[in-house]
């Protein structure tokens, strides 16, 4: 496989889970945030995470008072959950 295709290749569910929060917070490459732009246009499931992800971070940033650390580790939990690839579905 030459590097262009290993560039340009597409983005799978469990990467875009591991990356997703940077791609959120701004944090990846313009590269990087295409391949993953790209993804999500063609990924239902993905683009779920990333309404959720935004709906949890917009509630937070309007929380004036420091949120539970119990209520912080449900929510480091569910992330985590979300970065899990589904497992296939029985035929």
């Amino acid at each position: 496989m030459n590097i262009f295709c290993l560039r340009h290749r597409a983005m799978g569910c469990a990467e875009v889970g591991r990356i997703l929060q940077n791609y959120l917070d701004g944090d990846l490459d313009d590269r990087r945030s295409a391949r993953l732009r790209a993804h999500l246009d063609d990924c239902r499931r993905c683009g779920m995470e990333v309404d959720t992800y935004t709906q949890i971070k917009t509630c937070l940033a309007r929380r004036s008072a420091d949120l539970p650390a119990d209520a912080v580790a449900r929510l480091r939990a569910f992330g985590q959950h979300l970065a899990v690839p589904a497992p296939p579905e029985a035929s």
